[in-house]
């Protein structure tokens, strides 16, 4: 099973739907809300990202709620 990372803030509608298809395919997710954890906040930043979501799948990052990458990187 593939290990993924989600990061996410309160705001985002596309972080909802993102959440809502891993949730849907049966895959398990860690959730990383970068408005309440200012950790999360620095390792986006680190990454080079400021918006959200941004899905780690294993070692690919899928940057926004994009359904073709997110089945390729899980196999789906």
């Amino acid at each position: 099973m593939s290990k993924v990372k989600v990061y996410t803030s309160n705001t985002c509608p596309y972080c909802v739907s993102a959440k809502s298809y891993l949730t849907e395919n049966g895959v398990e997710f860690e959730e990383r809300n970068i408005q309440t954890d200012n950790e999360a906040r620095k390792e986006l930043m680190e990454m080079g990202h400021m918006g959200v979501p941004v899905l780690i799948i294993d070692e690919e990052e899928i940057v926004g709620f994009d359904k073709n990458r997110i089945d390729n990187a899980l196999g789906l």
